[in-house]
Order: C-alpha cells, then structure tokens, then sequence
C-alpha cells in the first residue's frame, strides 16, 4: 500500500516555505551515493561545493551566508520529482530523498512529557502484555495521579514525591529519569542509518506492541550550538522495553526504526528555538483496514527544555566531533484500542504514518517488519569511499 504519500511539494514543505532555509540530501544515482542539497523554490540544489557533507556544512559559523545566493548551486532535480520516487523500497537507480542528516550521532529524550512517562510506568509494570495495561494504568493514576506537569525535574519538590512513592512501592525507574535530576539520553540509531521521508520504518518481528514516536529533532553541532531542527519518528516496541528496560537498544534499534525529516530547516531571524518550543506536532496513523487515528503533541508540555537536554547529551562531559541529532521525546503515549478490547494501540504491517508542524512540513512513512524491509548496507565507509571517488575528500 503506497496510496496516500504526498507527491506535492507543498504537502511536506513549512507553510512559510519561501522564507525557510532548508536541506536535506537525496539519493544520487548520478553519483551512486548521496547529495546534499538546498531547496530553491521547486529546484533542489546540490550543495556539496560548500562540504561534502550535510555534518560539515553545519559545523560552518557562517552557513547561512554561504547558503545565501541558492542560483550560485548546481541544479540537481525538481522536488516534484524526487517526491514522486520517494516511496518505500525506492530504486537506487532512482533519484530519492534520504534522511537530512548523515555523520551527526542520533540521540533521544526519553521521558520528556507527562503523558508518556505515565505509559513508560505502566509498560514496566505489565512486563510488555499489553492486556494488563488498563488495570495497572488505573492503580498507579491512582496512587500518583494523572498530572505531574507542575513538577520541575530534579527539584526538592520531585525529590519529596520520590520518597513518598518509595514508601508505597510506587517508584519506577521511569519516575526517576522523567521527574529526577537527569534526563534519559540514549543513542537511537548507528549513525547513517536514519530513513527520510517516504521510506519504510521497521519493526521487529517479535513485537505485538508497538507504536510511533513523532518528535522534534534538533540539529546541533559539535560544540552544542543548536542549529536548526527537523521531525522524526522514535520507532518504539514498547512489549520489549516493557520487559526490560536493559532491552531499550533491542526496542529502539532495529533496521529502518528511525526515520528523520523530510529536511533540515536552520535557525534563521524567521525561524529560532522559540518557535519548536511552541509547536504542536501532529501525527496521523492510517491502516490498510481504513483505520485512522489523529494525536497532538504539544511542545508547551515538554518537562525539560530543549537546551537542558541537549547540555546533558554533549559537553565537557561527552562530544560529537560531527555533531548530534536530538529527539526531544513525545507525548504521545496511545491508549485508544485497535484490533480488541483492552488491547491498546499497535501497528499493522502497511500503516501510514504522518508527522507534521507548520513550520517544519511532514514526514510520511509506511510500516513494515524490519527483517522484510531492504537492509541498510550504505555505511560511513562507503560514504568515505564514495566521496574520495568524486574528488570531494
């Protein structure tokens, strides 16, 4: 099922496109590896010129200066075009959008808003059976409530709530990266290995619940500048997190699990940090049975700020030569039943997902089993050799 992927331009670019400085990278079969590109209007750019590498045009303090003059860069396809190839189990002899990213380390937040840290609790409690999920969500809103919005993580006033659920056995380790003095920051996938928009996402086969994560993605370089931002979908197996959570690497990281984009937009005098941080992030789901399903993910809500979880990912403590892709987490935890009653949400192979915000566009993708979707086979070396090849090293 490929019905319902947007071949226009204008369905996954920002509604202020215009003003907007995006880029991305496509599958080049000019080149046989991938181009980074500028988006000029209709005409996609190749921008290789500036740096071989989306990573390395970033890292530029004057990027927007030399991204300034977009007729001065080759033309490399219409956007129209690549749209129309960009589906999942594209052609490499075709022309197609990749993730907008390439040497930066993708990082996540985890447990970064309310409503889902609720579901990471619950998911602990039940040990991954989804069909204990109604009964444990009631004992334990029972005992913490359903609003924890007013608790400001790692404060004396968490910490007094942390000892009052210790004593009725209500702590979980989920309480304590989302309401406690550190973040959750895990590495989401090896770096190159982020689908972009159009792209199958994969699950594992063993998993019978699961959902996406949409989310904002934040660009930052290697010296933690925020720099621009994008959207992305988390891939989670929330049955094999649920068991463990030493199996996170096993729920998050598996064979396209990570989709990011469709492009990069750089922070610029119409587009700063201020506007992600107000940005309501919708996200469609739509089955081969016609079901459908619409959620908000409202970044007001967000229990940490986007610069205190991108200081606990890199700094003095940890750096990222090439820089990071940060998810900043979701709020959206599904709890509506598909398929039965007391079942919750899961996908079905063939599902439609799509992650969007005015000022960032959208980002579409179909499900599948991880082991059934093309392998990822195009790594760092290859992208090296690649490079040396057209004399861009």
């Amino acid at each position: 099922m490929t019905t319902g992927f947007p071949i226009n331009a204008q369905d996954i670019l920002p509604d202020d496109a215009s003003n907007a400085v995006l880029i991305g990278r496509i599958w080049d079969p000019r080149v046989s590896g991938p181009t980074p590109v500028l988006l000029d209007g209709e005409t996609l750019r190749d921008i290789s010129s500036v740096a071989p590498t989306v990573s390395e045009i970033l890292e530029l303090d004057d990027v927007l200066a030399k991204l300034s003059n977009p007729a001065s860069f080759p033309t490399v396809a219409t956007l129209s075009d690549i749209l129309d190839q960009s589906r999942p189990g594209a052609d490499e002899n075709t022309p197609h959008l990749l993730s907008p990213n390439d040497l930066q380390a993708i990082k996540a937040s985890g447990v970064t808003f309310v409503a889902s840290l609720l579901e990471r609790v619950i998911e602990e409690q039940a040990r991954g059976d989804s069909s204990k999920a109604d009964q444990i969500r009631t004992e334990i809103t029972g005992i913490i409530g359903d609003d924890l919005s007013q608790i400001e993580p790692g404060s004396q006033k968490a910490a007094d709530i942390k000892t009052v659920l210790l004593e009725k056995g209500a702590w979980s380790q989920y309480l304590e990266v989302g309401i406690g003095p550190d973040a959750e920051i895990f590495t989401k996938a090896p770096v190159m290995s982020a689908v972009g928009h159009g792209a199958h996402v994969g699950l594992h086969p063993i998993s019978t619940w699961n959902n996406p994560e949409p989310e904002v993605v934040l660009t930052v370089t290697s010296k933690g500048k925020i720099v621009g931002a994008t959207l992305g979908n988390d891939v989670n197996l929330r049955d094999v997190e649920g068991r463990s959570a030493l199996l996170l690497g096993k729920a998050k990281d598996n064979n396209a699990s990570c989709a990011i984009g469709p492009f990069i937009r750089l922070f610029d005098g119409k587009f700063t940090l201020e506007t992600v941080k107000s940005a309501d992030i919708a996200m469609a789901v739509d089955g081969p049975e016609g079901y459908h399903l619409d959620a908000v993910s409202s970044m007001s809500q967000i229990s940490r700020t986007p610069e205190s979880l991108v200081s606990q990912a890199i700094g003095k403590h940890h750096q990222y030569p090439d820089g990071i892709m940060l998810f900043l987490g979701t709020m959206f935890a599904p709890t509506d039943d598909r398929g039965g009653a007391g079942k919750g949400f899961t996908h079905e192979m063939g599902d439609l997902v799509s992650i969007s915000t005015p000022s960032l566009g959208k980002l579409v993708n179909q499900v599948d089993r991880s082991d059934a979707i093309k392998p990822w086979t195009f790594g760092i070396s290859a992208l090296m050799n690649n490079l040396a090849r057209r004399g861009l090293l």
